[in-house]
């Protein structure tokens, strides 16, 4: 959706989420009355690979027969808190992706791109060299019912 705000158009993204090959996302309701804090309620599952045609690939759930430890699974490390998305992880890797992307395209020497602080979304300023500014609002979101 977007809407007009005096001089700042704000923009709101619904970036849906996808699992990697070899992974899935569950929905699991917990039984208390509150999530905690940091972690969503999105558990990442190790999908096993050991009978499926997949080449050199190894299986992030199984110990593999030259190396006995299981493959470790990047997005478990980078966005994870325990098995579970960490919305505050996803956000500060997207702000950081976008960061570092900003300074390869060619309008970022006219337009200065702010991160705005957030720990469960995505929120950037674009200011342009007139006094109207963009804001964009990146919400991150699983389809319900997805692979």
């Amino acid at each position: 959706s977007w809407s007009i705000f005096e001089d700042r158009i704000l923009y709101q993204l619904l970036v849906l989420l996808q699992p990697p090959s070899r992974h899935s996302f569950r929905l699991e309701m917990y039984s208390g009355t509150r999530l905690p804090e940091r972690c969503s309620n999105i558990r990442v599952v190790l999908e096993c690979t050991c009978l499926r045609e997949m080449g050199n690939i190894p299986c992030f759930a199984h110990p593999s027969r030259d190396n006995q430890t299981a493959q470790h699974s990047p997005l478990l490390q980078t966005l994870c808190t325990g098995s579970y998305l960490d919305v505050e992880e996803i956000a500060c890797w997207v702000q950081n992706l976008v960061q570092t992307a900003w300074e390869h395209l060619p309008q970022w020497q006219h337009w200065q791109l702010t991160v705005l602080p957030s720990s469960h979304c995505c929120r950037l300023l674009l200011s342009g060299p007139s006094d109207l500014q963009l804001c964009a609002v990146l919400v991150f979101a699983v389809e319900q019912g997805s692979p």
